[in-house]
């Protein structure tokens, strides 16, 4: 099974044991973390730690970085927490001069999911899963959850260079001279400090070869390497050399997880096997008539068919290089993984729009234009009765693309919008432009720009009964591959959907002349 990747944040230090304490994953609060696999939450008691001294605490999840090692775990109303001591060794050291210092305030978890189901939000929720191990990481997931402590066993001396006065001439030393030591005051006798050693500043080959070996190195913790990027950001006095920093954040306006069309219909469970499943639909209904005394009832049969609804696979998958995984940041799995889930939604939101258009009746009025507040209110009426003479059910739901959803914005009475006015009496319904979600004219708005088109055509409104139409989902799951031959990594979401058009009188759409 995958190991999912749950990062946690900030860090607390006590420095006379070598250890770290935090809270390492949030539990039953529904904080929603960016994990390797995608957004995920933790339902209250879905980890099992298992033997505490067995979990290993690393660095950054690299398995050949153990820095620590689990001493104690307890479950809380609010997620685990958990006490690690350091090891005595040169990156157990690092590790805690970082914790102090702030420049590594994250808790990470590793684990084995065994049970999961997605949320109607679009991430997964787990209900059982078991640690693997913590990391020490930079880029916390979930906001929530801190290093509470950080102990070191001894005050690591200052080491510092030597300044000058108006009348001395600066002097650069090329190794680190001790600091004398100094009493400090009562008050700050009880907060003892970690702090790392002061280096002179590096001489630096400025080139854009070793700009790159110092980042590769400092990326997998060298302290000169550090040094060295430290040095090369400093052009005060070291010409040449003003490097570009790439930040962890990432922009991307292509794609969101909003399924529209999806939540203004019905959901329903995947039936568990097959490509095919049907539901049975009364075509016709029981005679009742009015007899005279002691006459013959009339015999009218119910009868009933079957619809079939297909099942389909929508699935994607991106091939890399074993490179790009292991030498790049880790945030490249997560936006991949991220936007795979992005992509599955608009795939499925769009075949549900498209199926909707399809089996929903025309209305026998057009529209020339966008429609007017007058027209836009015919509809709304029509649709509702259409609706209700083809389910006996009511219409409760309205879908709007884009230019639809623009246009209804700019409806107005006398000057006065209609529909996003800031005082809503006597308003016809709440349309905003800063939410998907609104009210027109008594029905709940969806707006969708998962459609085959987002200008004024047919099908580009449409009034629905949702119990008319279902969409069947199963979980989405994750396959990892590696190509040995061509050292690749094969990366797959997958998942399985069936739209079920019930009565297609259930929908109703506009008509564009």
């Amino acid at each position: 099974m995958e190991t999912l990747y749950i990062e946690a944040s900030s860090i607390e230090c006590n420095e006379d044991r070598r250890e770290i304490s935090g809270k390492i994953v949030p539990l039953g609060t529904g904080e929603v973390g960016n994990t390797n696999l995608g957004a995920y939450t933790f339902e209250a008691g879905s980890i099992e730690v298992g033997d505490v001294s067995k979990i290993k605490l690393l660095s950054q999840h690299d398995m050949k970085k153990p820095i620590g090692r689990m001493i104690a775990a307890e479950t809380r109303a609010d997620g685990i927490y958990a006490t690690f001591k350091l090891s005595r060794s040169t990156s157990g050291n690092d590790a805690l001069v970082m914790a102090q210092e702030g420049l590594v305030t994250g808790l990470s978890i590793g684990a084995e999911i065994i049970a999961s189901k997605p949320s109607r939000d679009g991430h997964t929720v787990v209900s059982a899963a078991k640690l693997k191990e913590v990391s020490l990481v930079t880029e916390p997931a979930f906001k929530s959850a801190q290093i509470l402590e950080i102990a070191a066993e001894e005050i690591i001396p200052v080491e510092e260079t030597k300044t000058n006065t108006e009348s001395e001439t600066v002097v650069e030393e090329t190794t680190p001279v001790e600091a004398t030591p100094v009493e400090a005051a009562a008050v700050e006798a009880a907060r003892p400090t970690i702090s790392a050693m002061a280096y002179s500043k590096p001489r630096l080959d400025f080139s854009a070869t070793k700009h790159l070996e110092m980042s590769i190195q400092a990326a997998m913790g060298s302290e000169d390497a550090r040094q060295y990027l430290a040095a090369a950001a400093d052009t005060t006095d070291n010409a040449g050399l003003v490097p570009t920093r790439q930040l962890s954040t990432v922009i991307n306006g292509l794609a969101n997880s909003t399924r529209s069309n999806i939540d203004a219909i019905s959901r329903g469970a995947l039936p568990d096997a097959g490509m095919q499943f049907q539901l049975p639909k009364i075509t016709v209904m029981p005679g009742v008539t009015v007899e005279a005394e002691g006459g013959t009832i009339e015999d009218v049969d119910q009868n009933a068919a079957f619809v079939t609804v297909d099942v389909k696979k929508y699935a994607g998958q991106q091939t890399f290089s074993v490179e790009l995984l292991d030498r790049s940041n880790p945030i490249f799995v997560t936006e991949l993984m991220n936007n795979l889930a992005a992509q599955y939604a608009k795939v499925t939101d769009t075949a549900v729009n498209a199926a909707i258009i399809t089996g929903a009746s025309l209305d026998a009025t057009t529209v020339a234009t966008y429609p007017t507040a007058a027209e836009l209110l015919g509809f709304v009426a029509r649709g509702a009765a259409s609706v209700y003479n083809g389910t006996q059910g009511f219409a409760r739901n309205i879908i709007a693309n884009t230019s639809q959803w623009s246009n209804i914005m700019t409806l107005a009475d006398n000057g006065r919008p209609i529909y996003n006015a800031q005082v809503p009496q006597n308003a016809g319904g709440v349309v905003a432009p800063t939410s998907v979600r609104g009210n027109v004219a008594g029905l709940d708005l969806y707006v969708t720009a998962n459609t085959a088109s987002t200008t004024d055509t047919d099908g580009s409104m449409l009034i629905v009964n949702p119990d008319s139409y279902t969409w069947y989902e199963s979980p989405t799951y994750q396959l990892r591959v590696d190509v040995v031959a061509t050292g690749q990594v094969n990366i797959a979401m997958y998942g399985y959907g069936a739209i079920a058009t019930k009565i297609g009188a259930g929908a109703f759409k506009i008509n564009k002349a």
